[in-house]
């Protein structure tokens, strides 16, 4: 079945050829089985016939860092924030990560399902595509895989795709909080085999952060998942430097994640070196802080930039990509076409998707959104209401909206 799009006020899509942000005007796309085989001026071999209402076309948005699996919510921790309660207040009162990891132990697969559906649907009404969605509140052997096993069942009944990234190396439970090396121990040599074995991730996180897991700790937990064939990406250089980005260089991770106290260091080791650097300006601003991510320092110095959510039940419940770019705009320094490119093209390079999703190019998976605007200004100009110039979702070569 060969489905034409027509009457497109225009396309907008990286161009993963020259580099560049194409702008295409009076063309229609042919797709056939998912795949986007033709953009062109005329268009005659086709079945069916799509009306683009004159609607601007961009690919499809990649969330690229996500933590969607969990069950009931930390609101009260919101409020504790706004009364001077620190991020480590919290987690030492009983809040924080393990607050979530005892409700996911007690949940059933079932629950957790239920919950994590309701958690990702709205991904969907604002234009997401595709997700990476990672485990990390259940933190035994039973309950990652529970989590994980959620996250597979979640991709094959959703009509967006969930890339599942395992996160043992989360915080210390409880129970281990006095002989953390055994907990290292645990995912080393039972979480991560049983894992890789039941083909339940393709990545490995770490969150590289004082308090939580130091540098020798994650390189050997992420060391160990590419032995067992998984690929490492890191939460880095968060609240402090603790050279997370340059451990990231030197393993080849894919991604690291957050960089609010990345330093010139880190800087260095991040450039042209191909870990790409995400973004997450939603937690900043949703925990009330000042100190964003240095985007515009991170470009000039030819670090690939992407951006994502964060979304999370403690730090930050934003579902919008539209939102992200409206703050790396406004936060790091990011250009409309840059903060583009990183929820795009530079996302679906940070889940090691870049050659089949991100762009509106011929080969690319059909993964596309149709806008009620004028100018791609509009998408983070409109930010929190962003869905609702949304007029189709195309998912697959399929409207899903």
């Amino acid at each position: 079945m060969k489905t034409k799009i027509h009457n497109i006020a225009k396309i907008v899509s990286w161009n993963p050829q020259t580099n560049s942000i194409d702008v295409i005007k009076n063309n229609d796309i042919l797709i056939e089985d998912n795949k986007i085989i033709d953009i062109a001026t005329e268009i005659n071999d086709y079945n069916q016939l799509l009306d683009a209402e004159n609607c601007i076309v961009t690919p499809g948005f990649i969330d690229s860092h996500t933590h969607p699996i969990f069950i009931g919510n930390r609101s009260n921790e919101f409020i504790m924030r706004a009364n001077g309660k620190t991020y480590k207040d919290i987690s030492d009162s009983g809040g924080g990560i393990n607050y979530s990891v005892k409700n996911v132990r007690k949940a059933t697969k079932e629950q957790l399902y239920n919950s994590s559906l309701e958690n990702i649907k709205p991904f969907i009404l604002n234009g997401t595509t595709t997700i990476e969605a990672k485990s990390g509140y259940g933190l035994s052997v039973n309950d990652e895989i529970k989590s994980l096993e959620v996250i597979s069942d979640l991709n094959n009944n959703l009509d967006i795709d969930i890339i599942p990234t395992f996160l043992g190396a989360h915080s210390v439970p409880e129970e281990y909080l006095n002989k953390k090396q055994k907990y290292i121990d645990l995912i080393c040599e039972e979480m991560i085999p049983e894992i890789s074995n039941r083909k339940l991730a393709v990545f490995c996180d770490v969150f590289c952060e004082e308090g939580y897991f130091n540098i020798d700790e994650s390189r050997k937990i992420l060391l160990k998942a590419k032995d067992h064939g998984l690929i490492p990406r890191l939460h880095a250089d968060e609240f402090i430097y603790s050279r997370a980005s340059e451990l990231a260089n030197e393993i080849g991770a894919i991604s690291a994640d957050h960089l609010m106290a990345i330093n010139d260091d880190g800087i260095k080791a991040l450039s042209d070196s191909g870990v790409i650097a995400t973004l997450l300006p939603g937690t900043t601003f949703f925990l009330n802080s000042k100190k964003y991510a240095n985007g515009r320092k991170l470009i000039d110095n030819n670090c690939s930039v992407s951006l994502a959510t964060d979304f999370n039940p403690g730090t930050c419940t934003i579902r919008s990509l539209s939102n992200i770019m409206f703050l790396a705009i406004n936060h790091c320094g990011l250009s409309l076409e840059e903060s583009f490119l990183g929820v795009t093209y530079n996302a679906a390079c940070s889940i090691k998707k870049e050659k089949e999703l991100g762009a509106i190019y011929n080969g690319y998976n059909a993964d596309l959104i149709f806008w009620n605007i004028k100018d791609l200004a509009e998408i983070p100009y409109w930010f929190d209401s962003s869905r609702f110039k949304i007029k189709k979702i195309i998912k697959n070569g399929i409207e899903i909206l």
